[in-house]
Parts: C-alpha cells; structure tokens; sequence
C-alpha cells in the first residue's frame, strides 16, 4: 500500500467555492511517504554503543553495520557520532554484522541509555515516544528489532488494561487492498454534504497560541494529505491556513476567542467547544507569556494579557439554547456539518441525546486522559469519566434510544496510537480525535511545560519567534504524514487479522476486546 502512495511532492493549487461566493485556492498536499530523519544530531536512542581507546580505526564496525550506526568519514582521523537511534539493539546479537562481537580490537560496548529514565510518563512511556517518533521518520510501523513495549503504556488503567482476542486464524482471508478504513460524518439525512475521510481520526483542536503557527499548518496540511480533518481550537483562524479550508474545522469556545463569521463561512464542520475533558468546569486558558502581539491580534485581545475562557456559554443553559446556537452557525454557513465537543459527566448519555435533538451532526466526547502539559494534573486525574467508559454508555444509550445509526460519535482524551484508536471503536466510537500524538511526531519529550511561552525546549507548543524556527513547515508536515501513514498501516493489519473488511463494521464489537482485571491470559491478548 505504501507503495502506491509514493508520488512526487508537489503540492497543486485548485480553486474552491466557498459559501460567500468566492474564489479561494486550496492546496492539494501529495499523500507521499519520505524520510523526515530527527532535527537533532544527538537523537535521544535506546541503545547506546560506547567506543574505548582500544578503537584502531579500522573501520569493520561500518563495514558490518547494515543500520549506518558507525560512521567514519574519508579523511577523517576519527569516527563521526554514532547514529544511536538506529541502533536495533541486543537482537543484533542473533545476526552475522554484531559490531560489539565483530570488532578485532573488543573495543566496543553496547548499554541501555539510562536518558530514558527522563523523558515521558506512566501514559507516555519512552518505549512509545521512541517509537512514535520512529513511526514519523520511517511511516512504517517500528521494527521488532528495536524492542519498542508501544502499543500499551504503564498507567495500570484505561487502555493499557484492554487487549484485543486475535484469533489463530481469521474466518475470512483479506488482503491491505480490501480494507476499507473510511468512515462517513454526517448520518442525519438532512440536505447537508456528506463528507467522508479516508482515515477514522482527526486533529484536536490545538489554538495559535496553545502550540505554533508551525505546528497548526503542519497539521493541517496532514490532514489535507489524508482527507481528513484539522482543527484550529478556540484562538481563532490564521490567515495562512486558509488553502487548507477544506479540511480544518473552526472552534467556537466559550470564550470566542477569535470567533468571527468570516471564518465560520470557510469550513465544512464548526465545532461548539462546551467542555474539555482534560480540565472540565475550569474553561480554556493561555498564560500571559504566550499571549505575544500576533496572538493578540488574532483573538483580538491585549498583548501580554492571561486570557481564560468561562467554563459555560452564558447564552446557553437549555438544549433549546444549544439549538439555538447550531441554527446560527447553519444560517451563517449553510453547507457546514456541526460538531459538539463535550467532556465525560456521569449523565454524557443524557448530554449526547440532547445535543442530537438539537441538530449536531456529530458529538464529539472529550476524556480526562487528554490533554497536553497545559492542562493541570488535578482536572485531568480526579474529574471526568475515563473515555472508556463513556464511549461504552453513550454508544448503548444511543442505540437503545434508536438514534445510533443517525449521529457520528467521536472521542477524545488519551488516544496515543494506532491500537488505542482500534479499541475506542470497538467499542463503540466511530472515530477518534488524535493530538497529543501529532506533538511527539514533531519532538514532544511530554516535559509538561506546554503553558511557558518559552518553555517547550523543542519549538512545538510555543508562539515564541525565534523557538517557533525550530521547526521546518515542510519536515513538521511530512512527520505527521508518516505517523498517520504507519497508523493506517497497523490499523488495517489488525482488521486483517480478525477478518473485518472495514473500520465502520468494526464499530461496537467488545467481543473482540478483554480486559486485564478479568482474565488471567494475557499471553494471547495483544
């Protein structure tokens, strides 16, 4: 399958009809998988090989290294630095090129890096950080050389705690070519567009402002890749993102930030922001540091100003309130699909029902595993419903109430791969929003100073100018292509192996999962 999406990248301009009637060029980005190698010379590795005096320089080690780990250039008096992070580790030992064994002068070592004690937490451990950033290099799936432990973390909970029951052999024998891994978002039957994406996940709402404009069309153009969509989060819509208004969704959040018709009329979907699962009843906020004169302007506020969004609406108190709001975005924008975005209270059943009954096209369920190092640990950990358990309620609900096959139900909240995204529809969403993920493509060591002007040390979740440079346009959108690439990959092998042909069928069936807490055969269940 990669191999027929390899093409030359060369983005291609059409012209798309907005609703105000006129004419805006859109950007076409080729779907093309290339290596997008780390931005640092030093990348963090599992491995590290450790080269003692005793080195002649003969060079055996990079004669046998089929990975490029050892370099000695022409000329040089002595070995460049190591390309740690392609080191495949000590199942190299069951191979004929080991260099720790090949070396004539027994001069070199290989250790564990104990860096990797540093980076990540229980819910990003480093063996999924490695291998999420491997994933955005390569857009394969990692190899099991490297002795990546990723599709679970090391929460004890959530997740981590589901396994799938692969069966020995599926009833069915499929092929990559058979799968289908689209899902459609509007089931109302209303007169407005049906859209399909061609993926079962889509950006999370990140502001200019939470992250930089770098980030922002880095997904976006991801997204255009993929068709699928984006989204710009609750600080208004940079002007450069514009070529990509056919798959970014516009926020409209509490504090309406940004918030102006204009923009509204670009889109396909508009998403009311009511809660957010990571810090549900506290509303939206963006520190003083990170609110620089191009953030200001954009959410047409003050320079250097704390900015916090209310937790309600105060014009909505009532699903007739809600309704209201809907009819105005869909007079406003006649051809967009509405989504809103809820956090995980124990009657969200109740609050998917109404937002239905009031017209939304699509409920969009947002969990307490999500969130980046902005939101705060005692929201995230001691508030919302685990998404796992929400999912399950508001999809029974649903069907119980006649209205499943009517409404899109899409969740958030924690989902760090491709795995992850499989279980949240099995168990009954249709499909995920994803954005953490997208951060570690870029870099992302989750060091949780997401809300410091300057404190993402890698240039992601920043609107500081000189650490926004730190990231190339062009590598930040290829990585994220790459990680989604990989994704779709691992996505339609596990369909494989339970003989699904596509993602919409696999939709509801807890049959298909476990759960560690009740069973004690684990060594079947991946």
């Amino acid at each position: 399958m990669a191999d027929s999406l390899v093409q030359e990248n060369k983005p291609k301009q059409i012209l798309q009809e907005n609703t105000i009637n006129t004419l805006v060029p859109q950007v076409e980005v080729p779907r093309v998988i290339k290596t997008a190698p780390p931005r640092y010379r030093n990348e963090i590795a599992k491995y590290i090989i450790r080269r003692s005096s005793e080195c002649t320089l003969c060079g055996k080690c990079a004669q046998v290294c089929p990975y490029g780990v050892h370099v000695l250039k022409p000329g040089y008096k002595n070995f460049a630095a190591p390309r740690q992070h392609v080191c495949i580790g000590p199942s190299c030992q069951q191979t004929g090129h080991y260099c720790v064994d090949l070396c004539p002068q027994k001069a070199l070592k290989m250790v564990e890096n104990r860096m990797l004690k540093c980076p990540g937490d229980y819910r990003w451990t480093p063996d999924m950080l490695l291998a999420t950033w491997k994933m955005a290099e390569t857009g394969a799936p990692p190899l099991p050389e490297y002795g990546y432990d990723y599709h679970t973390g090391a929460s004890g909970g959530g997740f981590d705690r589901l396994r799938f029951k692969f069966p020995d052999k599926p009833e069915v024998e499929l092929t990559e070519d058979e799968i289908d891994t689209s899902i459609e978002l509007n089931h109302r039957d209303d007169g407005r567009p049906q859209i399909k994406i061609d993926v079962p996940w889509y950006g999370g709402g990140m502001s200019f402002g939470s992250v930089s404009n770098i980030t922002q069309l880095s997904k976006a153009r991801a997204a255009t890749a993929f068709n699928t969509f984006t989204c710009t989060g609750e600080g208004g819509y940079m002007e450069r993102m514009r070529p990509y208004d056919e798959h970014v969704i516009t926020q409209v959040a509490t504090g309406l930030f940004g918030v102006r018709e204009e923009t509204i009329q670009r889109v396909r979907i508009v998403e009311f922001k009511y809660a957010q699962g990571a810090k549900p009843g506290l509303g939206g906020h963006l520190l003083a540091d990170k609110v620089t004169p191009t953030v200001a302007k954009m959410r047409e506020t003050v320079t250097g100003i704390s900015l916090f969004s209310p937790f309600p609406f105060h014009s909505v108190y009532s699903i007739e309130d809600h309704k209201k709001h809907m009819d105005w975005i869909k007079h406003v924008n006649r051809r967009a699909l509405i989504s809103t975005k809820v956090s995980t209270p124990a009657d969200v059943d109740m609050v998917a029902v109404g937002s239905y009954s009031a017209g939304t096209h699509i409920v969009h369920l947002d969990g307490g595993y999500g969130g980046t190092g902005a939101a705060p640990d005692i929201a995230k950990k001691n508030i919302a419903m685990p998404i796992e358990y929400a999912i399950v309620k508001v999809h029974r609900f649903l069907e119980q109430e006649g209205i499943r096959d009517k409404v899109t139900l899409i969740c958030s909240g924690g989902l760090r791969t491709s795995h992850d995204i499989a279980k949240a529809i099995a168990l009954g969403a249709d499909g995920v929003v994803i954005g953490t993920a997208e951060l570690v493509a870029l870099g992302c060591l989750r060091c949780a100073r997401c809300e410091s002007g300057r404190g993402c040390p890698r240039g992601i979740a920043t609107t500081d100018p000189e650490l926004s440079e730190m990231v190339n346009l062009d590598w930040g959108t290829q990585r994220i292509i790459n990680l989604y690439s990989a994704w779709r990959k691992e996505l339609v092998d596990i369909l494989i192996r339970f003989g699904i042909r596509s993602v919409r069928e696999f939709r509801g069936r807890t049959d298909l999962l476990t759960h560690l807490d009740y069973t004690n055969d684990v060594e079947h269940h991946q």
